[in-house]
């Protein structure tokens, strides 16, 4: 189990236990348990109930303050199909009430000391908020390029948003997030004349753990790129009818 966050991180360490007893003998035992079994198969089961009802679901993940908030509103108000939105805090219904006031359905996750969504909650999330048939369903996840990466939640893909405030580096230093990445958007684009980032460096290094990901530069404030990002919606929703025919 995870020490930091005890998510049940399936990639800790073997456990090793050394004998004190007058003898040079290490023990190692490996627990080979998969630990995020009954969050796959809840995840199974959302993803079944989306697909019953052609509902397009995206997991949206990235840093606090990247701009997922922003994104989503003004996507909302952007787009001229329905809607709704699983909103994922540790605490308050800002971020909801934020979601409602651009014209979408939302639903509040309030994760207290959590640090990630998961399955579980979406599920119950789901049947409250019951999203229309047909529409796009979008899960902005807790802040955080750890955890959430590890948790299937039953959606469509991983959105991963990066804002070029936070350093060109950063597919390195979580590159497992990066990896489950099916599209990459780097939000803020209308700061890069005063800041320090590489907008070439970084897409490198995304596509060094996640070769051929697509990636779109983006200002939710400003609008530029945001065309693309709604162009990669809608070639994501002709995939998903496609399956559903």
């Amino acid at each position: 189990m995870c020490a930091t966050c005890g998510c049940g991180n399936p990639e800790a360490p073997p456990t090793t236990h050394e004998h004190e007893h007058g003898h040079d003998h290490t023990e190692t035992i490996t627990l080979e348990q998969k630990i995020l079994a009954k969050n796959d198969e809840l995840a199974e089961h959302n993803r079944a109930h989306l697909a019953e009802r052609n509902i397009l679901a995206f997991n949206v993940t990235s840093s606090p303050g990247a701009g997922k908030t922003t994104l989503l509103e003004r996507t909302i108000r952007d787009l001229d199909r329905p809607i709704a939105v699983i909103e994922g805090d540790q605490d308050t219904l800002i971020d909801a009430d934020r979601i409602t006031a651009a014209g979408a359905d939302a639903v509040q996750i309030n994760t207290g000391a959590g640090c990630h969504l998961d399955a579980d909650m979406v599920h119950h999330a789901l049947h409250d908020l019951d999203p229309a048939p047909d529409s796009v369903l979008f899960i902005e996840n807790v802040g955080n390029l750890v955890c959430p990466a590890l948790f299937d939640l039953g959606e469509h893909c991983k959105v991963v948003i990066i804002s070029v405030t936070e350093g060109t580096d950063k597919p390195l230093k979580y590159p497992h997030m990066f990896a489950a990445a099916g599209l990459v958007l780097i939000n803020k684009t209308d700061l890069l004349p005063y800041v320090d980032f590489d907008l070439d460096a970084c897409s490198a290094y995304a596509r060094s753990v996640n070769p051929g990901v697509e990636i779109i530069p983006v200002s939710a404030t400003k609008g530029d790129g945001l065309q693309r990002w709604y162009d990669w919606i809608a070639a994501r929703t002709s995939e998903v009818s496609a399956i559903a025919r």
